[in-house]
């Protein structure tokens, strides 16, 4: 596993990555490693985020197949009910 080193960092941010630390009942290179996992994309991330894209627009594209009402369409039936 790689270490990193951050050097120069502000103490206000120090500060506030280590209250943060604090609530989170971590140390504050835990707290790091957890920020840099939610906000890094890893090249497996990026694939899954792509592949659901895929599936969003193929949902999409069967939907103006006529597969779905439109919102238009629904009205207009729920107003002559």
């Amino acid at each position: 596993m790689a270490t990193l080193y951050v050097e120069n960092v502000p103490e206000d941010l120090y500060s506030a990555l280590r209250e943060r630390a604090r609530k989170h009942r971590k140390s504050v290179a835990a707290e790091v490693l957890s920020l840099i996992e939610q906000n890094v994309a890893t090249a497996a991330e990026l694939k899954r985020r792509q592949l659901a894209f895929q599936q969003i627009l193929r949902i999409r594209k069967k939907g103006k197949q006529g597969a779905f009402p439109s919102a238009e369409q629904m009205q207009r039936e729920d107003r002559a009910r």
